[in-house]
């Protein structure tokens, strides 16, 4: 009898646990919603980032490339001058910035090669070119924004520049010293080079500007990122402060001619 007794306790015990251990399953089955809304929310981060990469695209240098060039004007040497000196000067500083039309020669319409562009702004070089003979000077400087490039326009002029005599100005591989004892020993018609360098030599006196007759900026080319020497925030400092040194007072006087290749 004990033992029908205890066989039953049993049985009882474990209806009584099956019972318990059935209301455990069912909110197992509810825990379905928390999991839908746990994988919407990195779908919308991915939207989100996805979004922000294609707006990040429009400002790369692709659009650029995609887009048709324009040449430079002289006014946009004006407005770039306006947007350096703005913060630095006053309206009555901004105002004697201002340059002439006058002293702006025709700027290239992309159509020409170097040689052409100068012979069409400097008609008369043969003739300026044999009346030259002071030294520590040239009479015509093309800037430009790295000394590869310098190199470039070098060979692509000479069809323009005859019998005349060139300069490298640029600081790769050459000393400054070097070229203030070459412009010292003998007549330079046309030098060719970096802002950088050209302020340093007229900053230690082995190059006087004020022969100069042509100032030629190679405003329109474009490097491997599409940028224009005037889009290079060093470059475009170093111009500033060159013009600074007496470029721009020789341009107010009309001896000096700007033009933008």
């Amino acid at each position: 009898m004990h033992g029908e007794a205890s066989d039953g306790e049993g049985e009882g015990d474990t209806e009584v646990m099956q019972q318990e251990t059935v209301p455990v399953l069912v909110p197992s089955e509810k825990t379905k919603q928390p999991k839908e809304c746990f994988f919407i929310q990195p779908k919308e981060r991915k939207e989100n980032t996805t979004k922000t990469r294609k707006r990040r695209k429009k400002k790369i240098t692709d659009v650029l490339a995609k887009s048709e060039p324009k040449p430079g004007l002289p006014e946009d040497l004006q407005k770039l001058m306006k947007d350096y000196y703005s913060s630095r000067r006053s309206v009555i500083e901004l105002e004697e910035l201002n340059l002439p039309d006058s002293c702006f020669l025709k700027a290239n319409d992309l159509t020409h090669s170097l040689s052409s562009y100068l012979k069409e702004i400097c008609p008369k070089w043969v003739k300026l070119r044999k009346n030259h003979s002071e030294k520590k000077s040239v009479l015509m400087l093309i800037i430009c924004s790295s000394a590869i490039r310098a190199l470039e326009l070098i060979r692509s002029m000479t069809a323009f520049r005859g019998d005349g005599k060139v300069i490298k100005l640029f600081a790769k591989h050459i000393k400054v010293q070097a070229q203030v004892k070459l412009l010292e020993k003998r007549v330079v018609h046309l030098g060719v080079g970096t802002p950088g360098r050209i302020k340093e030599l007229v900053k230690q006196g082995g190059l006087n500007l004020n022969p100069l007759k042509f100032l030629v900026f190679d405003w329109n080319w474009r490097d491997q990122k599409l940028r224009r020497m005037m889009d290079i925030p060093e470059i475009r400092k170093e111009v500033f402060e060159l013009l600074e040194m007496g470029v721009l007072s020789l341009c107010k006087s009309e001896s000096l001619k700007l033009g933008l290749f």
